[in-house]
């Protein structure tokens, strides 16, 4: 869909290269300019002990199918260089602290002055300005200051962060809603654009429908179940539960049909109010008997359940293999794919993350980025 389009990812660590990995997903050319020698500190970021070919496997499952050109961009050769391929390119991605691209002559008017039909995609921490503006954008951080760590765990817990770099994911996928935007104002304008949000925008519109909630009601704090919670504003029986061998989720269910397939007396009683005592006698009960037989007994009578799988669990079902979610990618490396189909297609190439500098001479020569 977005073959022809050149994106210069000047980026670091999560979240702007996952905006260019998924441009790139979309048919896009991308560039990853790194510092030379070390490259993206995304590289030496472990999740656990596994290197390969002396990456890390967060730095491969996020710059998959790019190009690699190293610069040091405070050196006015190398500088120059990359002036001259943004002055070619569609998209530029950065997510340097505040103030910082503007002292290295990269901040976004700049670069549109030279290029008026370039889009700037900009991810900070917090913002460009305010208090919080210098502080580290880091994703944890970012939770913490997001009020969302009060809306996992349970009542007596405290705040529980998500498993996952979740701000950087998600202000990955914003500044691509924007930048997508921005490429169809441009076919029709011919104008380029800035677009801007920052880890903290996106986990306060991750939680727009909860907060919504919270400002209409009174200004009331979420309150979280004393029993398998799995959301804060939802009535029993949402939750997980034990079950003899496993566990087993329970989604929006009237407590009406849920009663007698577990022979339980919960038919009249109220599901927000009554809400942990009722978790309660649902979870005595689930832990008496398999997942497989709750599924078996429960799933006829169209209420809302599912095993709750680990990851060996989903690899091995059917449904999900049937999705092809899997890839393997240059330098020895098993990933995912994109999760968009377009026309029933979903993109793949078998292009790995680069080495700091793999393609210079190739770029350098392509673009003639040391002409004068």
């Amino acid at each position: 869909m977005l073959e022809g389009l050149l994106v210069i990812d000047m980026a670091q660590f999560l979240s702007g290269p996952s905006a260019a990995l998924r441009l790139g997903d979309l048919g896009a050319r991308v560039i990853k300019v790194e510092r030379p020698g070390s490259g993206d500190i995304c590289r030496s970021l472990y999740l656990s002990d596994t290197d390969i070919a002396g990456d890390s496997t967060l730095f491969h499952a996020i710059n998959r199918n790019k190009q690699g050109l190293a610069a040091d961009l405070k050196d006015p050769r190398d500088a120059a260089r990359v002036h001259r391929l943004i002055a070619l390119a569609d998209v530029v991605i950065q997510n340097f602290r505040p103030g910082v691209a503007e002292r290295l002559g990269f901040g976004p008017a700049a670069l549109r002055e030279h290029n008026p039909r370039l889009i700037v995609g900009s991810i900070s921490g917090y913002g460009e300005d305010g208090p919080w503006a210098d502080l580290p954008g880091q994703d944890l951080l970012a939770q913490a200051l997001s009020g969302a760590m009060w809306l996992s765990g349970d009542a007596q817990d405290g705040p529980v962060p998500f498993g996952l770099s979740v701000a950087d994911m998600l202000a990955g996928h914003v500044l691509v809603e924007g930048i997508l935007a921005a490429l169809v104002r441009r076919g029709i304008s011919g104008q380029g654009a800035h677009v801007e949000t920052s880890l903290l925008e996106a986990l306060i519109d991750l939680q727009f429908e909860v907060l919504t909630t919270h400002l209409n009601d009174g200004g009331r704090p979420p309150r979280r179940a004393a029993v398998d919670n799995a959301h804060a504003y939802l009535a029993a029986p949402y939750g997980t539960y034990r079950t003899q061998d496993g566990w087993l989720a329970l989604a929006m269910t009237p407590l009406d049909r849920l009663a007698p397939l577990l022979d339980l007396p919960l038919t009249g009683h109220d599901a927000f109010a009554e809400r942990d005592a009722i978790k309660a006698l649902i979870a005595v009960r689930l832990v008496g008997a398999t997942t497989r037989h709750w599924l078996d007994r429960l799933r006829p009578h169209d209420i809302w359940c599912a095993p709750v799988n680990d990851w060996p669990r989903l690899l091995a079902e059917d449904a999900f293999q049937r999705l092809d979610m899997l890839q393997q990618v240059g330098r020895g490396v098993a990933t995912t794919r994109s999760p968009v189909r377009i026309d029933g297609t979903r993109a793949a190439s078998p292009n790995g993350a680069p080495r700091v500098g793999e393609h210079d001479d190739a770029i350098v020569a392509e673009f003639g980025l040391d002409q004068d």
